[in-house]
């Protein structure tokens, strides 16, 4: 049975605008069902533990997917959910590959957090996955891989898209944007139509564009880890 670790944001403010933020719901719900289904043992972690907040506009009726309605209709999950582990006491060791979902939250917390940059210099170190799906690819702002370099140097890459950032009108809101920094640090970034499915696989690198990404990158994961 393989080992997937999901990490995701405890971060809740969209940055000085007084609106919330968190992770996206169906960036969680639908990798977490393609994992369950074929059969992998799942665990929860987070920056702080527990509840993660979740991004008010992924609950929007608009954003609902078949993957958030079982989510809603599925109190096993939601526990599963409300009950994240620190990500401080996580060992890269434990897992096979490391799954994270995005949202505008990891831009604050996960990009800059030393457990998860620790984590995921670990796991690619030892030869193990590591996806990362729309605003999440975030998380690989600061790792180096053992040469010092940053691990999405000279790798292909994709990561939500300056003008889906445009869409939203969060471009003067977020700390950075995603594209830009992974173009900054050296990744081959490139993309799909908006709101489009596109996942690049690259080695050890997933990444997904934006949140109709997610369950294709997690079938991609699935894949690596066959």
């Amino acid at each position: 049975m393989k080992k997937i670790l999901m990490v995701l944001t405890s971060h809740d403010q969209l940055g000085t605008t007084g609106a919330k933020t968190g992770f996206w719901l169906e960036e969680f719900a639908a990798p977490y069902y393609a994992f369950k289904d074929a059969g992998a043992a799942i665990t929860l972690a987070s920056p702080l533990g527990g509840q993660p907040p979740l991004d008010p506009k992924s609950d929007d009726p608009t954003a609902q997917t078949e993957s958030t309605r079982r989510f809603k209709a599925d109190p096993a999950a939601q526990a599963v959910l409300a009950s994240t582990r620190k990500l401080r006491e996580i060992a890269a060791a434990d897992f096979d590959a490391v799954f994270y979902p995005g949202g505008h939250g990891p831009l604050w917390d996960l990009a800059e957090n030393a457990y998860s940059i620790a984590l995921i210099e670990a796991m690619l170190a030892a030869g193990k996955p590591v996806v990362a799906v729309c605003h999440a690819p975030a998380v690989l702002r600061h790792p180096k891989a053992t040469d010092g370099k940053s691990v999405v140097q000279g790798k292909a890459v994709t990561g939500f898209t300056n003008t889906e950032e445009e869409a939203v009108g969060l471009t003067q809101i977020v700390p950075f944007l995603v594209e830009d920094m992974l173009k900054k640090n050296g990744g081959n970034y490139s993309k799909g139509a908006d709101w489009q499915p596109y996942v690049v696989t690259d080695g050890l690198l997933i990444t997904g564009q934006n949140p109709a990404s997610s369950e294709p990158a997690a079938k991609a994961l699935l894949k690596t880890l066959a």
